[in-house]
């Protein structure tokens, strides 16, 4: 069971170098842990297991950096990468920490904001093509109001298209073959952030230009810190053919955003999501293919050795509910409870094959005939497959 539960890079756990990075500052609290050199970050996490990191620019070049210090920075960086065969899958801009970007940076009221964050994202793209990364996330945590009537949310929501247009193009045209994953979140840092849910995202992205191109980076504490069931949401994106990247981590319900280590929050939605990941609906619907990545927080209170007991804490949390969703799939009764729900039966379409609305309204008993009554004192079992979910999550399985 250890061997089982050790990280391997064929996991493709990665993390965010702000995470093991998080300095563990909060709006009350002055940080708690030194900076950490994401050289050491990622011989750490390599060690551990990890299959990769991912980056802000602004984590491996200081914001501001000349072009020689520039250089340096990513020298050191790109050595650390070769010498532990450590990935880059995803690249991401940090829009959102220096000033300049208080009031947005696509979707800001002042045009030379947005032409600079452009830009920022531009420089950036290069150098995650140039690293190998297949996927950008693009999360818009300064676009958005406190006050309803200080943005224009129609024109916000242009330019906003505008910039994700542009950028799509601009890959495109340099033939980078990374798509794009945005990343919905309801509020903090802004009051109110655009495109809040999975839901608000994808109907956004149904009108972009390059549409293809653009899928989801949906996160677990952001849908449930909206009180939002995340396994739904994921599944959704599954089923849209969206979901090109996804951050894992706990939460405890709607409130501030906690980045919790994964499982360490609503541990039976943990359960379920790592079900639907690993092997996707029980009818056949897709699984996920793409890398597990943690996005979470090292807890305040923990020196640095914390920080890396909480890092090996989601790569064996991840790998403890993958092993006990596998038992869960596999026991007879769960199989035998699942078929007694009728939950076998989503997979066969409401119409038969070559049936229409006037074979429906002809046939009797879909409306004349059918009995509610009997079917309302139906018992559907869910409480017996919550328990047997419940029995092989705490291992009595």
């Amino acid at each position: 069971m250890d061997e089982e539960l050790a990280p391997r890079p064929e996991h493709r756990f990665t993390f965010g170098l702000w995470t093991v990075g998080w300095q563990a500052r909060d709006p009350f609290g002055d940080a708690t842990r030194p900076p950490l050199d994401p050289v050491e970050s990622v011989h750490r996490l390599a060690d551990l297991g990890a299959y990769g990191v991912t980056f802000h620019d602004d984590d491996v070049v200081p914001f501001g950096s000349d072009d020689a210090d520039r250089s340096d920075h990513l020298k050191r960086f790109r050595a650390a990468l070769d010498e532990t065969g450590m990935a880059v899958p995803m690249v991401t801009t940090n829009l959102f920490t220096h000033p300049a970007f208080k009031e947005g940076a696509f979707t800001a009221n002042d045009r030379e904001v947005r032409r600079f964050a452009i830009r920022k994202v531009m420089r950036n793209l290069d150098l995650a093509a140039e690293l190998g990364a297949d996927t950008y996330v693009l999360w818009g945590g300064r676009e958005g109001s406190e006050v309803d009537v200080a943005k224009d949310a129609q024109l916000a929501f242009e330019r906003y298209r505008e910039a994700i247009d542009l950028l799509a193009g601009y890959v495109e045209d340099q033939g980078y073959g990374i798509r794009f994953a945005l990343e919905p979140k309801p509020n903090e840092p802004r009051g109110d952030i655009f495109l809040p849910t999975v839901g608000h995202a994808l109907a956004f992205i149904s009108t972009l230009e390059h549409a293809d191109m653009v899928g989801l980076n949906p996160e677990v504490g952001h849908e449930q810190m909206s009180n939002l069931n995340v396994t739904h949401g994921i599944a959704q994106a599954l089923w849209h053919g969206k979901l090109f990247h996804i951050d894992l981590n706990g939460q405890h319900g709607p409130k501030f955003d906690q980045d919790l280590v994964f499982g360490h929050g609503d541990l039976l939605s943990a359960f379920a999501l790592v079900d639907l990941l690993e092997h996707g609906g029980p009818g056949g619907g897709p699984a996920y293919d793409g890398p597990r990545h943690f996005d979470y927080k090292p807890l305040r209170t923990e020196a640095i050795d914390g920080v890396w007991a909480s890092a090996a804490a989601n790569m064996r949390t991840y790998l403890l509910l993958a092993e006990r969703a596998r038992a869960f799939r596999a026991d007879p009764e769960v199989q035998e409870a699942l078929a007694a729900a009728g939950v076998p039966q989503l997979s066969t379409p409401t119409l038969a094959p070559g049936e229409t609305w006037a074979d429906l309204v002809a046939d009797p008993t879909a409306f004349e005939s059918f009995d509610a009554d009997a079917k309302g004192e139906r018992s559907h079992g869910a409480t017996r497959l919550d328990q047997l979910a419940v029995e092989h999550l705490l291992g009595a399985r």
